[in-house]
């Protein structure tokens, strides 16, 4: 009861457009005071501030840096000349280009908002120029955009690690299988939806084409490679990974001489916004996490769980069925924080593997970025395609329910999350 009266409170305060950092810590110093245990307030700067000194959690600032350095240095560009070079040509014309091109920049940027944002005003433009309408377009670049966080690097995953302690390392190679299979499940409903809607497709490319934008996307294509073939090799952590990202994309954009000198303040500016607006969140949810500790909340799940004589497969529906009920109302970094402390205890119970729930927490959170009225994906998208979030939201549910369809099949078969960390870091 205790539980439910915290989250309805919570979820209160979000709608009537409260802050989500102060709706959170506002929920928990509430509950405090009425509990009659308010001197435990004075716990709240500690708490605030032990969340967020974690050593992991400093590369997410620079990922979000890399992520907008790419968008803005002409990266984008490059990429879409490849991929459009590579499947253009293939039923949904550009629709599959969009694809292609996030599964590549995800490799990049780790962000779901700065795909959509950066590299999705480009792809858009270019299929409405080439015959797509906008509302079609739209939904697919939104789509596409929730693929960047599975492949890594990612940023939900860096927070999944720093809250949990699992290794960031093992939930990159995690990403990498679920990730591909979104991609084709988004590629397959687009293909599908092409005769419906009547989507152009582009000439084939000839092999000189092909070439050429080999060429010109070569430097950008080694992203992913230096940072997640560093990461295996120990030469550098997964935070200092992020370091790299950030100056291979400082140096591509100075190379291409599409980021100049007077863009850095706006960029750093930028990175520095985003970065505080989350870093507040992940602070707020230190002090309520700290309160379902004390008062005991996930000891008491977890008995009535285990009362009511719950298996793995019951725990994944209740997982499933209440991310996605919050994804309706909260940004998806923020059900990280809050539902993490609760369902880490219930999923070791269970014997859930971590490395997969956390694979699985990603891919539901990116369901969340697609669903209103608080879908950042589908926001970052009408604000550039001028589509409204109505239209919007019926457009992207094909899309949506291929990435449920892969999210079901990642959570009750974690070998396809798995396999790859066990292959190549161990058990």
């Amino acid at each position: 009861m205790l539980t439910l009266m915290i989250f309805a409170l919570l979820l209160v305060l979000i709608l009537i457009n409260i802050p989500i950092a102060v709706a959170i810590a506002l929920t928990a110093i509430i509950f405090f005071i009425g509990l009659d245990q308010g001197s435990l307030l004075t716990m709240l700067p500690q708490r605030m501030y032990a969340s967020t000194t974690s050593f992991t959690l400093l590369a997410i600032p620079f990922f979000i840096l890399a992520g907008n350095l790419m968008n803005t240095g002409g990266i984008t560009n490059r990429i879409f000349r490849f991929a459009k070079a590579v499947v253009g040509h293939i039923p949904g014309g550009l629709g599959q280009v969009c694809v292609i091109a996030n599964v590549i920049f995800s490799g990049m940027s780790g962000s779901a908002i700065a795909d959509a944002a950066g590299l999705g005003q480009v792809l858009h433009k270019a299929m409405v120029d080439n015959g797509f309408k906008p509302k079609c377009s739209a939904s697919i670049v939104a789509a596409a955009a929730t693929i960047g966080p599975v492949i890594p690097p990612s940023i939900p995953f860096v927070l999944y690690g720093a809250l949990t302690g699992i290794s960031v390392s093992k939930l990159f190679l995690a990403g990498f299988i679920p990730g591909g299979l979104m991609a084709v499940a988004i590629m397959v409903a687009v293909g599908l939806l092409a005769k419906r809607y009547h989507f152009p497709k582009e000439k084939k490319a000839d092999s000189k084409e092909i070439l050429e934008s080999v060429k010109e996307a070569f430097l950008p294509l080694l992203t992913p490679i230096i940072i997640i073939g560093g990461i295996l090799t120990g030469i550098f952590t997964p935070t200092e990974a992020a370091v790299v990202a950030s100056l291979y994309a400082l140096f591509l954009g100075f190379l291409y001489k599409d980021l100049k000198m007077k863009d850095l303040p706006r960029v750093f500016w930028l990175s520095i916004t985003q970065t505080i607006r989350l870093l507040f969140i992940i602070a707020a949810a230190g002090f309520f996490g700290w309160l379902t500790i004390h008062q005991k909340i996930p000891d008491q799940i977890i008995l009535s769980l285990t009362d009511m004589s719950a298996t793995t497969s019951g725990i994944l529906v209740i997982v499933i069925m209440v991310v996605l009920i919050l994804g309706f109302f909260l940004e998806g970094n923020a059900i990280f924080i809050i539902t993490i402390p609760l369902f880490l205890p219930i999923a070791q119970k269970f014997g859930i593997d971590l490395v997969n729930f956390g694979v699985v927490m990603t891919l539901l959170i990116m369901i969340g970025n697609l669903t209103p009225p608080v879908g950042m994906c589908l926001l970052a998208v009408t604000s550039f395609s001028k589509v409204d979030i109505a239209t919007l939201s019926k457009e992207v549910l094909p899309y949506l329910m291929g990435i449920f369809v892969v999210t079901v099949l990642i959570a009750y078969i974690p070998q396809i999350a798995t396999f790859l960390p066990n292959l190549i870091m161990g058990k």
